[in-house]
């Protein structure tokens, strides 16, 4: 491995981030790779990851079934964002300005605006679970606690990438101390019963909750090589990904147990104020544990602002470079921050169901996505790509590949019939006994039907791209 892969070539960038989606040349790459475990480890052990574990057991799990599912939809999901964080060193450019070679110039705005609608949703939850908890802790109202909670991020975002990393690596100690503390608390509290708590574990409601953990991982596969492009190029695809799956995989497993086993404790306390919930844990220093617990959620939510603007740009910039990316990013983050407080403040309900409809739904959308992405990386172009077509309209990757979009609804519409959730249940859930299976039909005819997309246009000579060597995978 060379020096440069370690990351031990000197940065040249300012602080303050002054590339938008543009392509990062070479001598202005920087940073370790190791870095990206700080930086997915932070993003995962934070409040929301609890709210998600917490889910499995209100869906009626008991602890051992609701680990079983956490620990198995994290280490499943967290596959495909790794596979996509690999991207970053190699392309230099933001995930869904790659997006632009399946779907096209055009064509690819249908999966960067609904990736935009993620970020907003995220963005919500994240104002509702800090701003509830802010507002608890200071006596303040709870729409000024949003407001405040929304602004700590912000600051975070207007900076850009290196301020998000170095930001993780200290959350990343601090949320990791802080959790392990909150776990052997509540192991200690479990209710004597609860090894046989909870209704009979069903096939349909076991699928269910690995399906919600899936989703959490897969919601960062259109952001994670955004921050992983700085990276040399030159960076081993193994270190980029096994760097990536351990931070996200294993700090989302720990963190989502640790809501499954509050949730266990006290489900309808950890529904109403999460974050005081476990601040009560340890009452003579809950101050310092409600500030740990809001800090922890810093790294997503700057992630959320700044991946919304890079999203957002790749939808209508026709120009690779902006004349002033850091006053363009200031003035998108604060109006979409603004917006996200103000959803957050009109929003109401409760907060486990509010989210597990959000992660489901955008599972649903997601996955026929990453389905296509990858396939086309590693099995069709293999990572090879042409950079400066990504940003021309009329270009190699086209205006719109009509294929690609229609396969894109197609996939979406073959999930629904095997959608279960509490806003809408599809024909054959009842007949797979309550199972949601729908992220699975979306992944295989998503990915397979790309593929054969893709070889009958090679053959039809639509493609025109040189033979390609064989995949480079990770493993």
């Amino acid at each position: 491995m060379s020096n440069d892969a370690e990351g031990s070539r000197p940065d040249p960038t300012p602080t303050l981030e002054q590339h938008g989606i543009e392509h990062i040349p070479a001598a202005e790459r920087h940073g370790k790779p190791w870095h990206q475990l700080t930086l997915w480890f932070s993003s995962n052990v934070q409040m929301t990851a609890v709210v998600t574990g917490a889910v499995a057991v209100t869906l009626g799990l008991d602890l051992k079934w609701a680990i079983a599912t956490i620990v198995i939809g994290n280490l499943v999901g967290g596959v495909f964002m790794a596979y996509h964080s690999v991207q970053g060193p190699e392309l230099g450019v933001p995930q869904m300005i790659q997006s632009r070679a399946q779907f096209g110039f055009l064509g690819g705005a249908l999966p960067s605006f609904i990736v935009v609608l993620m970020y907003l949703g995220f963005s919500v939850e994240g104002g509702l679970v800090g701003g509830g908890a802010l507002a608890g802790w200071t006596g303040m109202p709870k729409s000024a606690g949003i407001v405040v909670f929304c602004v700590l991020h912000l600051l975070v975002a207007l900076v850009g990438y290196k301020l998000i990393h170095a930001t993780a690596r200290v959350i990343s100690v601090l949320s990791g101390i802080v959790f392990l503390a909150l776990f052997v608390q509540l192991a200690t509290h479990l209710p004597a019963h609860l090894p046989n708590s909870g209704s009979p574990a069903t096939p349909g409601t076991v699928l269910l909750a690995v399906s919600i953990s899936v989703s959490w991982q897969v919601t960062w596969a259109p952001y994670v090589s955004d921050y992983s492009r700085y990276l040399p190029e030159d960076t081993p695809r193994g270190t980029t990904f096994w760097y990536t799956y351990l931070g996200s995989a294993v700090g989302g497993t720990a963190t989502m147990v640790i809501g499954a086993m509050a949730a266990a404790v006290n489900d309808k306390a950890l529904n109403s104020d999460a974050i005081g919930f476990l601040a009560d844990r340890y009452p003579a220093i809950s101050g310092l544990v409600v500030f740990a617990l809001l800090m922890s959620m810093i790294p997503a939510g700057a992630e959320g602002a700044y991946g919304a603007f890079l999203s957002t740009l790749s939808i209508f910039s026709r120009k690779d470079r902006l004349r002033s990316p850091a006053l363009a990013r200031a003035l998108f983050v604060i109006g979409f921050t603004l917006v996200g407080a103000v959803l957050a403040i009109l929003s109401s309900g409760s907060m486990i169901t509010t989210y597990t409809n959000i992660t489901l739904f955008l599972l649903y959308l997601l996955i026929p996505w990453t389905a296509i992405n990858l396939t086309d990386y590693y099995f069709v172009r293999r990572g090879h790509y042409d950079i400066s077509a990504l940003f021309e309209p009329d270009g190699r990757y086209g205006r719109c590949n009509w294929g690609a979009v229609i396969l894109y609804a197609v996939s979406i519409a073959a999930e629904l019939p095997f959608v279960n959730s509490s806003l809408y249940v599809g024909p054959l859930v009842k007949p797979l006994g309550g199972a949601d299976i729908a992220w699975l039909v979306g992944l295989v005819v998503g990915g397979i039907g790309y593929y054969a997309l893709a070889r009958a246009n090679r053959c039809d000579g639509a493609e025109s791209e040189a033979p390609l060597p064989q995949p480079r995978v990770p493993f």
